[in-house]
């Protein structure tokens, strides 16, 4: 494996950020209502509304910013939890953040909180409370025997995420007509919430995924011993327990606000760390930044095909990024278990 440099670093990131300015470019070119770039920011000499402007600046442009950012987002934080837990085939949901968020997003919607408030959305406000009482809750039941371990995470994870998805199964089973197809709706992600609910939105998750980021990457080359040995981490001094409950943090912090806007956006933080893993290499420094650019890059592409695939209707973008993951993660299973086999013929 060839050392990464910091210069191979600034050339891969360079390129990779050029593509994605590229594909947010060509992505709000293409909708159901076809706009022309030389109307676009020519005055209106009528004082009639520039309908191409409108279009592109106040409608596209919003969506394809928050499609990069929880893009970024989930990518980053599969990253994480694949490094802490050593499992290739963890994501943001497995440790039940989904879950949290949309319960609080379905006992909103059942309450019938609809009004506009500072955050924007009181349904985005309670998902992310919702998200956030599940990390609480993990992070206690994983902590009750004294030691945090990586595999107790997990499990408390799929406990409680289980024990969530009982309870929302049950909340829309009682649910009435109207407040039912609006959960189901938002449990299929979508990212109109996100793209309408204003700049400030955007500014908070903005700020969120940049300062995790910074912080990650100062930690990127613990993370790169820790998810290869936690014992060989403390041999060298590096501690391991700290360095896990920050990067767990970061994830969590920004996988809650991503999915209070969005709704359940999945398989993003399964594909992109793997794909861009497997094309330049396992190291962290490259990985979270690059997984960073590349989940953006995804999760735009994926929105601009559900808003025109079946125009003028749009399709919820967790049915196609779920479409792309689900024979995805079926084959990295089977290539799992072709492991497992061939270590223990």
């Amino acid at each position: 494996m060839k050392t990464l440099t910091p210069s191979t670093l600034f050339w891969r990131m360079a390129v990779s950020f050029t593509l994605l300015i590229l594909i947010a470019g060509l992505s709000s070119l293409v909708g159901s209502e076809r706009i022309d770039l030389s109307h676009v920011f020519q005055d209106s000499s009528d004082g009639t509304p520039n309908i191409d402007y409108e279009i592109l600046v106040h409608i596209r442009f919003p969506r394809i910013v928050a499609a990069g950012l929880i893009g970024s987002a989930l990518a980053v934080s599969g990253v994480v939890f694949q490094a802490l837990l050593r499992n290739p085939l963890a994501d943001p949901y497995i440790l039940g953040i989904s879950s949290g968020a949309a319960l609080g997003a379905v006992l909103a919607l059942l309450c019938g909180l609809n009004a506009t408030i500072a955050w924007g959305s009181p349904l985005g406000l309670a998902a992310f409370v919702g998200a956030m009482f599940t990390v609480w809750a993990v992070f206690t039941i994983a902590s009750a025997s004294g030691r945090r371990h990586p595999a107790t995470l997990l499990l408390a994870g799929v406990v409680v995420n289980a024990f969530l998805s009982a309870v929302i199964l049950f909340l829309t089973s009682i649910a009435q007509g109207t407040k039912l197809q609006a959960t189901v709706f938002w449990l299929m992600g979508n990212l109109n919430t996100a793209a309408v609910g204003g700049d400030s939105i955007l500014f908070i998750l903005a700020m969120a995924v940049l300062l995790s980021l910074m912080v990650l990457m100062r930690l990127a080359g613990a993370l790169n011993i820790i998810s290869f040995s936690p014992e060989e981490a403390l041999t060298i001094g590096v501690n391991p327990h700290r360095i896990q409950t920050i990067s767990f943090a970061c994830a969590a912090l920004i996988t809650s606000l991503a999915v209070s806007l969005s709704g359940l956006i999945g398989f993003v933080g399964l594909i992109i760390p793997h794909a861009v893993r497997l094309l330049l290499g396992p190291d962290h420094r490259q990985l979270i930044p690059l997984s960073a650019v590349a989940g953006a890059a995804f999760l735009i592409v994926a929105d601009t095909v559900a808003r025109v695939v079946i125009a003028p209707a749009q399709l919820p973008v967790g049915i196609i990024t779920a479409l792309i993951g689900g024979p995805f993660f079926l084959l990295l299973l089977l290539r799992s278990s072709l492991r497992i086999r061939e270590a223990t013929a």
